[in-house]
């Protein structure tokens, strides 16, 4: 189940799925996914098997036990036979900037059982909830060498935007001469701005915050219109076959696989 990490005074859905987080974390049973790519750090752990990886520099897969991919890198994951843990770190984030100093440029890093067994029993020592998942992060990011708090350079204004975004409605002003404004830069020199500190130019990152909300919604129980109508897609169709792109999964797909472990 897709899981939003919520403030101390959040309560409702509603409120975790606007004012996004920067961390996510699924888990439950391993599936396959096409290649596909989004803007965010994707770590998945094999609980009870191993993985196998495979990005679209390499023609060869990867195994292992954990798999850690960079933002906007191309990747399929084959988890089936096993559980396994999910999470997705936002690039923009202290924890994404740790990631990032650990992975040194590399697109896709995969570790094996030895690396990874102090992870695993950090995980396994207890049953998952949304508290454990949130507990276990420093065990995850330990496993991949992210220990020491790194920050990128990144510019002020654009700093600004991001946590304006991050706090504000999906219906609200994402122009560029509204976003350009609030960062204190003309329009080209924003969009130049922005594109540097992110790695993704602005329309796109816009595109990935929807998902991540009707990722949210829908493992909070929402049905597939009421994620779209939540994220701000113009219809359910149009987010599953953005989710579908970048994701490599459908929507349904984590509907049925969110149901099947609140059901539990």
């Amino acid at each position: 189940m897709l899981l939003p990490r919520r403030s101390s005074g959040s309560a409702a859905p509603t409120e975790s799925v606007r004012a996004w987080p920067s961390t996510l974390a699924t888990w439950g049973p391993g599936g396959k996914s096409k290649l596909h790519a989004h803007h965010c750090w994707h770590v998945i752990v094999a609980l009870d098997a191993e993985l196998r990886a495979r990005t679209a520099a390499r023609g060869s897969e990867l195994a292992g036990v954990a798999v850690l991919t960079a933002p906007d890198a191309a990747h399929a994951i084959d988890a089936e036979g096993g559980r396994v843990l999910v999470v997705f770190v936002e690039p923009e984030s202290e924890l994404g900037d740790r990631l990032r100093a650990a992975a040194s440029g590399r697109a896709c890093t995969v570790i094996g059982r030895e690396a990874a067994a102090p992870l695993r029993t950090a995980l396994l020592a207890q049953p998952l909830s949304r508290e454990r998942a949130a507990d276990t992060m420093p065990a995850l990011l330990a496993a991949f060498g992210a220990q020491m708090p790194v920050r990128a350079r990144r510019h002020p204004g654009v700093r600004r935007v991001l946590r304006h975004l991050r706090e504000a409605p999906p219906e609200c002003d994402t122009s560029l001469a509204t976003l350009a404004a609030l960062a204190g830069l003309s329009p080209g020199r924003f969009m130049h701005a922005f594109t540097q500190s992110t790695g993704v130019p602005l329309r796109p990152y816009l595109l990935w915050l929807k998902l991540e909300r009707a990722g949210a919604a829908i493992a909070l129980g929402a049905s597939l219109t009421e994620a779209a109508q939540r994220a701000g897609f113009a219809d359910a169709a149009h987010m599953s076959r953005t989710f579908r792109r970048m994701f490599g999964v459908t929507p349904r797909e984590l509907q049925r696989r969110s149901q099947s472990i609140r059901d539990r």
